[in-house]
């Protein structure tokens, strides 16, 4: 599948909290680093979301915050 999203993080599934409707995500990217998606339920599921699996995450953002101290 060709996307035009530019920023797809591949990652491995180290974690699944799975909720009434909507499952956590954890990935572990390639540095170390752990980003954490929310989709629905049924999109785990058709998707066939386990740990262990390979999965690309895809950030589509119309704004990105910054803080400093």
């Amino acid at each position: 599948m060709r996307l035009s999203a530019r920023n797809q993080l591949t990652g491995t599934v180290t974690a699944i909290d799975e909720g009434v409707v909507t499952t956590t995500v954890k990935i572990e990217l390639a540095g170390g680093q752990t980003i954490t998606s929310s989709i629905t339920k049924e999109a785990a599921t058709e998707l066939g979301i386990e740990v262990g699996k390979e999965v690309t995450a895809i950030v589509k953002a119309s704004s990105v915050m910054l803080a400093v101290d």
